[in-house]
């Protein structure tokens, strides 16, 4: 495999087309796209302070590395890359990707990232920024924290387990979601969507969970939540109180104790939904 080490790489497309070539110690400055096109490529301890470091690239593994706010749209249209123990501080990066996975990663700039992109790994991240995965299809996440409203819009077969997420309107018009020892914090969750389920999650949501379809939650606990489950079909195990229940379409719905139940004849057939609450 060829190298490149301790070099300051500048102009466009420095490494263009490269293969089977590993970059160690070096800095990529002042030029735009210097792995487009690349394939087989290990990056080292390697810092990018430029636009689209690598785009159309194909197995690319990424260690100790950054990529600087300046390294925007870095990693569009590329399959099968791997960072690990580094700094993603560019926005929108990884667009049209697949078979992506990062591993103790920190993105402190993670503006629209992850869009439209399938095959995602992600485990120990911590990330802030709006609009993170949209459209993404078939992410597993381990051990993620998210500081960033409008995560995971349109996903599809998401699986996030040990999970802190300041999100409002997170995981809107999604599909087969399951959600796993996390705590999410934001208003209106998960509107839109079908086949979610939250297991062992405590969610602080305003208004969520509404207009969902085979909604389930299992030994949560629901904080600030009012006006909940409205005009969805749920099966909910809650294990805490809950604020007020709104026209639930269909299901059962059992908590500790519930502040109000609003059920309108001309909107919902109430004799569908069961709900139970221990202490009236």
């Amino acid at each position: 495999m060829e190298e490149v080490r301790q070099k300051l790489l500048t102009g466009e497309r420095a490494l263009y087309n490269k293969k089977d070539l590993k970059v160690i110690d070096s800095t990529f400055d002042d030029g735009e796209s210097p792995l487009k096109e690349c394939e087989n490529i290990e990056v080292v301890n390697t810092i990018f302070k430029w636009k689209y470091p690598m785009w159309y690239s194909t197995h690319v593994l990424v260690l100790d590395s950054s990529l600087l706010t300046t390294a925007r749209s870095g990693i569009w249209y590329t399959d099968d890359i791997t960072f690990k123990d580094s700094v993603i501080e560019a926005p929108k990066t990884f667009r049209r990707s697949k078979n992506i996975t990062l591993i103790n990663t920190n993105m402190p700039n993670a503006e629209e990232t992850l869009w439209n992109c399938e095959n995602i790994k992600i485990e120990n991240i911590c990330a802030s920024g709006h609009y993170f995965g949209l459209n993404a299809v078939n992410v597993d996440i381990k051990n993620f924290k998210l500081d960033g409203n409008y995560a995971f819009d349109g996903a599809k077969h998401v699986r996030i387990d040990n999970a802190m997420m300041l999100s409002k309107d997170s995981f809107w018009n999604c599909e087969d979601v399951v959600v796993t020892n996390s705590t999410i914090i934001g208003e209106y969750l998960g509107w839109n969507s079908k086949n979610v389920t939250f297991i062992n999650c405590t969610i602080d949501s305003i208004q969520g969970m509404c207009y969902m379809e085979n909604l389930k939650l299992v030994n949560c606990k629901l904080l600030n939540t009012n006006l909940t489950f409205e005009l969805s079909t749920v099966d909910a195990d809650i294990v805490s109180h809950i604020d007020s229940v709104k026209n639930p379409i269909s299901g059962h719905i059992k908590a500790k104790s519930i502040g109000e139940i609003i059920l309108d004849e001309d909107m919902i057939d109430k004799t569908r939904t069961v709900i139970e609450v221990e202490n009236v």
